[in-house]
């Protein structure tokens, strides 16, 4: 609003302005920053530069112009990528480093939905709907952006992360994931003040549930489906330096390699695939992306002329922009609570 006062604009002109300057900086961030970092990035060069091929595709049946939905296969399944990459701890500031990491169990704590915000409690009840304290987050808890995105990719080295390690860099994305996500708050699904199977805290046992639920596409039907090879028995069984499926009967396996869950699929062929989605799962993201950038009503993908006027240069616009134009560029606004 600020930037675009300076060109005369006021009122509901200027909001509107601002507005699309936001929605163009962002879609473009996802399109070049966020999306090669987690899918092949051939895939999303060929969806952005050839268009959709499968999902809500010209030609089949989908009239230009109505709103875009999002398929069960993104949603329960290949966008569950993230999981894959959450750590157990992070080094949250300089209160919280690698000598004392906020755990990923405070990390649930400090949040009005899955924890009890109550800071005063060694050990919270994430389970008890009733044992709240407090209502602000404590200051020791703001949040220190040197350590969780990497400011010297824009030639920024004095906002380097104060850490020999570099700070948070995600997990890779393939089909193991950190063991405090097997024992999820109760509030993380609605179940706050009721008796919870241990089971149903695993988040691996609710995505396959999920998934299972409503009848989910395997992996393998969906590899036929976009015309791709699916993935081998081999790949399926054994992976690479993936979950581990040994402790299966043989029954279990010949089912396991017959209809892999789409959710271990896509994961598994991350494996192959230098920890980015792959044939299957970056295709399905990449599409739904793409679809729901075109279906705004600021799109890039429709205005494919346009460039980012507040990044480096005329083709870059990254997360780490984004934040340095928010917080002007300023270590103590990306770190408030200092080294």
């Amino acid at each position: 609003m600020d930037e675009l006062a300076l060109r005369g604009l006021t009122g509901q002109r200027l909001f509107a302005a601002a507005r699309e300057q936001v929605v163009r900086h962002y879609q473009w961030m996802l399109r070049t920053d966020f999306l090669p970092r987690i899918v092949d990035p051939a895939i999303v060069d060929d969806v952005f530069t050839r268009g959709r091929r499968f999902f809500e595709a010209p030609g089949r049946g989908t009239p230009h112009g109505l709103h875009p939905t999002m398929p069960l296969e993104f949603s329960v399944a290949a966008y569950r990528l993230g999981h894959s990459m959450i750590r157990d701890a992070y080094q949250w500031n300089r209160v919280f480093t690698t000598t004392g990491p906020a755990t990923l169990f405070l990390l649930f704590a400090f949040t009005g939905t899955s924890g009890n915000f109550d800071p005063g409690s060694a050990l919270p009840d994430l389970d008890d709907p009733n044992s709240g304290a407090v209502d602000t987050l404590p200051t020791n808890w703001i949040a220190d952006f040197r350590r969780l995105y990497d400011f010297t990719e824009a030639d920024r080295p004095d906002l380097a992360p104060p850490t020999a390690d570099g700070g948070n860099v995600t997990k890779r994305v393939d089909s193991l994931l950190v063991n405090p996500l097997t024992r999820l708050p109760a509030g993380t699904f609605d179940g706050r003040g009721s008796e919870i199977p241990e089971i149903q805290r695993n988040l691996a046992f609710r995505n396959l549930t999920r998934a299972d639920m409503v009848r989910l596409a395997g992996g393998q039907q969906m590899a036929g489906f976009l015309g791709v090879p699916a993935l081998t028995e081999e790949q399926i069984l054994v992976g690479d330096r993936g979950a581990s499926l040994e402790s299966l009967t043989d029954a279990q396996k010949a089912a396991v390699t017959a209809a892999t869950p789409l959710w271990l699929y896509v994961l598994r062929e991350a494996e192959f695939h230098g920890g980015r989605l792959g044939p299957v799962g970056g295709r399905i993201v990449a599409e739904v992306f793409h679809r729901a950038i075109e279906g705004s009503r600021t799109s890039i993908v429709r205005e494919p002329s346009w460039r980012p006027e507040f990044g480096p240069d005329a083709r870059t616009f990254r997360m780490t922009d984004l934040l340095l134009f928010a917080f002007e560029g300023k270590a103590d606004l990306l770190n408030p609570l200092g080294d």
